[in-house]
């Protein structure tokens, strides 16, 4: 018993927003590579696996694992490639030099996202929750370098994330969507 109330009370439990509650990651919004607004509530039910994007980087053949993985998993996961140039300027491109480099190079059909910053103080509000255990109840992290990934459970809470030498396909990620 006095471990169960030693989970119950407020030194255990995380940090929430201004209003007191955590928020799910789907209440947040981004744009996609179009422009067009990205409701992340729209992916309730499913996992979303995250992942900060660059098209001349080392780990830039993780997209066609992570295409792979859409495709497997797609009725239970969606793949948000998110492009940043924030790291080495490896992601220079326009929105429609990115789309193609995707398309052409790796047959990307999952959703890719506006161009942001994933660290600083411009972080876009999607990196701040992934990042700040503050806002995601689990944990805190820093994004290290591109494909860096983030796995958030159906209900839009973070599970975990995965620095970029883990491979899309690995079980550490896998196991936890299967």
């Amino acid at each position: 018993m006095k471990l169960l109330e030693a989970f119950s009370t407020k030194a255990f439990r995380p940090k929430a927003g201004h209003d007191g509650t955590l928020k799910p990651i789907h209440t947040i919004e981004i744009n996609k590579l179009d422009g067009q607004p990205l409701h992340l509530s729209y992916f309730e039910g499913k996992y979303i696996l995250i992942v900060n994007v660059a098209s001349n980087c080392g780990f830039t053949p993780q997209y066609k694992e992570l295409e792979q993985l859409y495709q497997e998993h797609q009725e239970r996961l969606m793949v948000i490639g998110v492009p940043c140039n924030q790291f080495g300027s490896q992601e220079p491109g326009s929105a429609s030099e990115i789309k193609s480099f995707c398309e052409r190079n790796y047959g990307v059909s999952f959703i890719i996202t506006e161009k942001i910053d994933v660290k600083g103080p411009t972080q876009h509000p999607l990196y701040q929750w992934l990042t700040q255990k503050d806002l995601n109840g689990r944990k805190n992290s820093t994004v290290r370098w591109n494909f860096q990934k983030y796995l958030i459970d159906p209900t839009g809470h973070l599970i975990d994330f995965y620095y970029s030498i883990t491979s899309p396909s690995s079980t550490k990620i896998t196991k936890k969507i299967i």
